[in-house]
């Protein structure tokens, strides 16, 4: 006797709340890069050696990505086994009290090193947090989307996130503009105050949604795995490579959210800071606009075309704009971020929710997106380290961090071409291998569906 058919999904409804809470969640992520590249160093470092201060901010925002692949085991075993919406909750719960208590931290003045060990340590939790967030929004569209325009609603926690930089972006800039004392006093301090409104606006949100039909349906029927880390590691490694190496791509995003900041505003090139977040803030609603339309041309043409289009451009583009800031030409700088971040950089962005989540399987798909992405995420993070130490005291090695970058973007198109199409996948059929696992029948198909 067949099962009955799983109801059908709500995607509108799924797609929003997680495009809210992404954009609520990675506002409070984001504040902190801007903060590394213009505050921090002269707040919780030593200003007497701004060079290690500048350093050794940029290390602390990678901090909360090594953290991230930490929380992806803990969290994408319970976003499994528990379900996606409980893990929305409590993850962004976490990156509002994180990002909060930073505004309440003292500075290096005030209590030396102490200031930088309990900035760290806020930076873990946000890092924490921000690991399960995407997996978990991104499994929730994804299981609620229709088979064909599954690409275009799981883009939405991506636009989301982008979002999420705009509103960071727009509340930084007048912050940015304040005088020197203010700013370095109490002014950097109101973004992040401003995410106790974060947490309780997302809690709001997100408490109201439904889980995905079909992990109920796998709930119901006791499918749930017991162990999805066992099972992921087993059945699906080669696909947990592939993300990880895949996901490097987002090293285009620090380098350009952070490093390329804090070198457009260094004493070698002198951009204004407040110019230089507008850059960062009209490329990303650029990205806005351009995310969904991506997303929509790979439910049409394939998620490999428009990912390869997005990495391979990126590794071009990346010479082209810091070439433009070498310049001190602001035309230059807004029309190349513009169209390397908001355009080109979207081609990867907006597909990537839906090409990694069709690697998995419903069993494992949110533990496979999280720790391949976070992991991923992990190198991007610290990139703008290594990217801080290529630069050197001159400041003006900007071509070493070109190289740098377009080499992971050849790592990640490398690691997509060498995967197979999924977009036209049935949902039920994700995550299995064709030459081991037999074809459904047609009431496993209807039951499925």
């Amino acid at each position: 006797m067949s099962q009955p058919a799983i109801p059908q999904g709500k995607p509108k409804k799924a797609a929003i709340a997680a495009w809210i809470g992404s954009a609520l969640e990675y506002y409070d992520f984001f504040i902190y890069g801007s903060a590394a590249a213009l505050v921090f160093p002269k707040v919780f470092f030593n200003p007497d050696d701004p060079a290690t201060a500048t350093l050794t901010s940029m290390a602390t925002f990678g901090v909360a990505y090594a953290a991230r692949p930490v929380g992806a085991l803990f969290l994408g075993h319970f976003g499994d086994r528990l379900g996606r919406r409980r893990i929305m909750v409590a993850t962004l719960v976490l990156m509002g009290v994180s990002t909060f208590l930073i505004g309440c931290l003292p500075t290096y003045a005030q209590v030396g090193t102490a200031a930088p060990v309990l900035l760290v340590l806020m930076r873990v939790l946000q890092g924490l947090s921000a690991a399960g967030e995407q997996a978990s929004a991104n499994s929730m569209t994804l299981e609620h989307a229709p088979e064909d325009r599954r690409g275009y609603y799981t883009s939405f926690t991506l636009n989301g996130t982008q979002a999420g930089q705009i509103l960071a972006t727009v509340v930084f800039i007048p912050v940015a503009a304040l005088p020197d004392h203010q700013l370095y006093t109490w002014g950097w301090r109101i973004p992040f105050l401003l995410s106790f409104v974060v947490a309780v606006v997302g809690y709001v949100i997100r408490r109201k949604l439904e889980e995905t039909p079909v992990f109920e349906r796998a709930a119901a029927n006791d499918e749930v795995a017991k162990l999805p880390l066992i099972d992921l590691l087993v059945h699906h490694w080669a696909d947990v490579l592939r993300v990880i190496a895949a996901a490097t791509i987002a090293t285009v995003s620090t380098i350009f959210s952070v490093w390329a900041l804090s070198y457009a505003t260094s004493d070698g090139v002198g951009l204004d800071k407040t110019a230089m977040l507008w850059v960062n803030g009209l490329a990303n609603a650029v990205a806005l606009l351009a995310i969904p339309l991506w997303a929509t041309l790979s439910d049409r043409i394939g998620r490999k075309p428009v990912f390869l289009f997005g990495t391979l451009g990126c590794g071009v583009m990346i010479f082209v704009y810091l070439w433009a800031i070498s310049t001190g030409s602001y035309a230059l700088v807004f029309t190349t971020g513009i169209l390397f971040f908001g355009v080109v950089y979207s081609a990867a962005n907006g597909i990537w929710p839906s090409l990694y989540g069709e690697m998995f399987s419903t069993r494992v798909r949110l533990s496979g997106m999280a720790i391949g992405t976070q992991i991923g995420f992990a190198i991007a993070g610290f990139a703008v380290t290594f990217a801080a130490e290529i630069d050197g005291k001159s400041g003006q090695n900007w071509i070493g961090v070109a190289v740098f970058t377009a080499a992971f973007c050849v790592l990640s198109s490398i690691a997509i071409a060498t995967g197979r199409e999924t977009h036209k996948v049935p949902t039920a059929q994700l995550g299995e291998r064709p030459d081991t696992t037999p074809a459904p029948t047609p009431a496993a198909r209807s039951a499925a569906t």
